[in-house]
């Protein structure tokens, strides 16, 4: 038999399911050395406008909901004003967890996939946006990563205790994304139990969910101090 005849019935594609973005801008930038980085100018815009620009240009989102600071709140509404998929700029929470439940709370009725994205990652590009999208409507969570290049040392007591096999190892990015219900109820289940997790896919694996993980992006870095905020500034120039 030729082999070469032999070919697999192509995976059937599922119908892309309704899709909202909540992206959560209301921390205190606390190692940006004074500088507001919400509305820090990068390429002659505020960050949070660059960051929303990207998902109102990416076709799998259908809505979007900004949470920011209270006093933000009216700044970000006239920065978004002419994007059509901005449905609300909402005041965040004590806390990331409570910010994005914040988020979820403002989306329509709609919204079956829930995609929650860090304000300060401005340079998240069309592409993974569609990815990370596309791998949740099939697997119900989806989250982009990068491999790290780096050695990483556990350490307790300033003391090394373990080296994980790097090639195991990622740096996951968002927008991470999610069947809505399930989302609401790992967050409900978390503060229920006292959980802080530092990201949206440990609620849901704190549940036993499985997180596909797809290709991510180096240039979408999170811009957490002055340096962050520079090196940014120089990818976007190579972006533009």
């Amino acid at each position: 038999m030729d082999i070469t005849k032999i070919t697999r019935p192509a995976r059937k594609l599922l119908p892309l399911k309704y899709c909202g973005a909540v992206i959560v801008a209301a921390g205190s930038a606390s190692r940006m050395g004074g500088i507001d980085k919400v509305m820090a100018q990068l390429g002659g815009k505020p960050m949070i406008q660059r960051t929303v620009e990207r998902f109102q240009n990416c076709d799998a989102v259908s809505e979007i909901v900004v949470v920011t600071r209270e006093d933000l709140i009216q700044s970000i509404t006239g920065l978004c004003r002419g994007m059509s998929k901005v449905q609300a700029v909402v005041a965040g929470g004590a806390s990331r967890q409570e910010s994005v439940h914040l988020g979820l709370n403002a989306l329509s009725e709609k919204v079956k996939l829930a995609a929650i994205h860090d304000g300060a990652r401005p340079l998240v590009t069309w592409q993974v946006i569609d990815r990370v999208i596309r791998a949740a409507n099939t697997y119900g969570a989806a989250a982009p990563a990068v491999p790290v290049k780096d050695t990483i040392k556990v350490v307790t007591g300033g003391v090394v205790k373990e080296t994980p096999d790097r090639a195991s190892l990622f740096a996951v990015q968002t927008p991470q994304v999610f069947d809505y219900d399930l989302l609401r109820g790992a967050l409900a289940k978390a503060k229920q139990e006292g959980l802080q997790v530092t990201d949206d896919c440990s609620a849901v694996e704190q549940m036993g969910m499985k997180v596909k993980i797809v290709e991510g992006d180096e240039r979408n870095l999170k811009v957490t101090t002055p340096m962050d905020l520079k090196i940014a500034q120089m990818l976007l120039e190579e972006m533009e």
